[in-house]
């Protein structure tokens, strides 16, 4: 009786913790929280300043008291304590009224996570004071979020681009037949801008800025139309603020190696896929979720280094957490995908 009315009052919640963002999915009501995984503290007093979007909004733009945190790494928790800081400030934004029972909670969480990493994210979990925390495979969670049939037995092959890691998984019938999770995605391609920009350019701007620039022109291959912005910087020799253009073709230029790791990845996929498996992915082709799968002309780049179709998942910034929001939506039906 009590398991029921637990269930029943319970605002039971999915959790994509991405190294980027995070997004909670509340059963029922869908995606209420879309927010940058980043905290700011203040270093003498230790007191939080700010989470989310308020604490990305002064990146770069604080005193030397103040510093900014993304507390994940890769895909992984690299800062526990802040982590559980910030996991408690979502919950309590969004369960604003006192609750009689604490929720459930799905996390998606990176392929080939350590036990170690695990504990860590269950442990962040209940100190945010979560309930019964159950653990899915980010491809898995974006696989149903696509809304691909991965309780029957073809072969599903998913590419989740995130901020920290690319995760391409092969699955069939509720489980994972193969899977590998690379450190290349988002974060490091804005990297490679920012490397770019100062090796070239002798310019240093911020990777806040970075990101926007590789969201407004950056391209897998050449757009039929040619882009160009300007952009303000520091240049390097004089320290003097300075405006100057950069175009489409430099930043393709710069994110050239992470784009190719990414490629790389999904080939590899496809030559360790068992042969049946891979006869439904030639048939049906892959999807693209994640941030990363907005990178414009990555589909037909994929497209043109395997000769396959390749679908880009409705909303693919949401496909992760609304994947784990079915899970928490049918959880007897999903209870073979936990990895916990």
């Amino acid at each position: 009786m009590l398991k029921w009315l637990s269930s029943y009052f319970s605002q039971d919640l999915a959790m994509d913790l991405g190294t980027a963002n995070t997004l909670i999915y509340m059963r029922g009501k869908g995606v209420v929280l879309n927010e940058p995984s980043v905290v700011a503290i203040n270093q003498d007093t230790h007191q939080v300043i700010a989470v989310g979007q308020e604490a990305r909004n002064i990146i770069g733009r604080h005193g030397q008291r103040v510093v900014t945190i993304r507390p994940l790494k890769d895909g992984v928790i690299a800062d526990f304590e802040v982590t559980a800081v910030m996991i408690k400030y979502f919950l309590a934004k969004i369960l604003r009224k006192r609750q009689i029972f604490r929720p459930r909670l799905v996390v998606a969480v990176p392929t080939g996570i350590t036990s170690v990493e695990k504990r860590a994210v269950i442990e962040a979990a209940e100190q945010a004071g979560a309930r019964y925390i159950h653990l899915v495979e980010e491809p898995m969670a974006a696989a149903i979020g696509a809304g691909l049939p991965i309780e029957k037995p073809l072969g599903n092959m998913v590419v989740d681009i995130g901020g920290g890691t690319t995760e391409v998984a092969i699955i069939s019938m509720f489980a994972v037949a193969y899977s590998e999770s690379v450190r290349v995605a988002g974060d490091e391609a804005n990297e490679a801008i920012l490397r770019y920009v100062q090796r070239e350019r002798q310019m240093i701007i911020s990777e806040v800025l970075a990101e926007s620039v590789k969201m407004r022109i950056g391209s897998a291959i050449a757009p039929e139309v040619p882009e160009r912005i300007d952009i303000t910087g520091k240049e390097i020799l004089t320290g003097i603020p300075k405006t100057f253009s950069v175009c489409d073709e430099e930043i393709r230029e710069a994110i050239k190696e992470p784009i190719s790791a990414i490629v790389e990845a999904v080939k590899r996929a496809l030559e360790k896929t068992p042969p049946d498996l891979a006869a439904d992915i030639h048939d049906n082709g892959f999807w693209l979720a994640g941030g990363g799968a907005l990178l414009k002309g990555l589909d037909k780049l994929l497209h043109q280094s395997t000769s396959l179709k390749v679908n880009i998942a409705d909303d693919p910034l949401t496909a992760i957490a609304r994947g784990a929001g079915s899970v928490i939506e049918h959880v007897d039906f999903y209870r073979d995908v936990f990895i916990n």
